[in-house]
């Protein structure tokens, strides 16, 4: 599973002002990001807006994304839900051509034991012969999986080959990474953690500000996963604004602002997600016009 090795993006959705798909803006970011150093991508996860994209722009975007890639880095595609029944109807219908792993969230909203989340991707595994990547992001789920059923599932199912960890806790992380198999992939879902989790012998990250910056975030966690950290750190320390004020409010509404003042995409977020204000868009201008 070398191919998830590295960083991958967890692309954003571009709207239009009428809040359309920007499918211009998205084809110009997946250039971007293959150009400039991006492991892989990842299609539909929260960042992409995915509570409020209808199957239809789903759809488009993936055929968007696949078309642009055109087989230069692997794509990831989140399919997951707090509907067991749902996803697993996804995984045995849906067309995977072009499509390297998928990315499974953890339920939200159900609030289920580490029983139920074990039943959960057991259902999942066993609805698809394609990469499972677990998805673990306790802020929006509302109930955190643990390592010892992260590490259960890993064991038990072949197919599930890594965990995108976005707890920011890094003593879960230390307890993935101590008791994982030996190919089992730890993948920062934190960019703020993200460099100390290749250090320690993650696989690196599924970021956000590396859409923007990628040629940078990639070196950075580049560096890390071969242990060079003072090196590292160096790239850390001048992004670490950046990673701040993307998360300030809202994502994805940070990391939009972020790629308007780089000419990429206009800041249009669907609702319940509002703009960034007007004070973080000030800050986040003046940090990328000095960097």
């Amino acid at each position: 599973m070398q191919k998830f090795v590295g960083t991958g993006v967890a692309l954003v959705t571009p709207f239009n002002e009428d809040l359309s798909v920007d499918v211009d803006a998205l084809v110009k970011l997946v250039n971007f990001n293959i150009e400039n150093g991006t492991n892989y991508l990842v299609i539909n996860g929260t960042t992409a807006e995915s509570a409020t994209i209808t199957k239809e722009e789903k759809q488009l975007i993936i055929d968007v994304i696949i078309n642009t890639n055109n087989n230069r880095v692997p794509l990831v595609l989140g399919v997951g839900g707090n509907n067991t029944l749902e996803v697993v109807k996804e995984l045995k219908t849906r067309d995977f051509s072009g499509i390297d792993g998928v990315l499974s969230v953890a339920p939200y909203y159900s609030k289920p034991t580490q029983g139920g989340f074990y039943q959960h991707f057991k259902a999942i595994a066993e609805a698809t012969d394609l990469p499972i990547i677990l998805y673990n992001v306790p802020g929006r789920t509302a109930k955190n999986m643990e390592p010892a059923t992260t590490i259960r599932l890993a064991n038990d199912f072949s197919n599930i080959v890594g965990v995108k960890e976005a707890g920011n806790n890094q003593q879960q992380y230390n307890a993935l990474l101590k008791d994982k198999p030996e190919d089992f992939l730890v993948i920062s879902g934190d960019d703020d953690l993200a460099l100390g989790v290749a250090l320690a012998g993650g696989a690196g990250v599924i970021s956000v500000i590396a859409q923007a910056f990628p040629e940078a975030f990639s070196k950075m966690i580049q560096l890390g996963l071969e242990g060079k950290n003072k090196e590292a750190y160096k790239i850390h320390f001048k992004m670490m604004d950046i990673v701040d004020y993307i998360f300030e409010e809202n994502n994805p509404a940070g990391i939009k602002t972020v790629l308007q003042e780089l000419s990429i995409c206009a800041n249009h977020v669907r609702l319940p997600l509002v703009k960034a204000s007007a004070t973080l868009q000030s800050k986040i201008a003046k940090f990328v016009k000095e960097f």
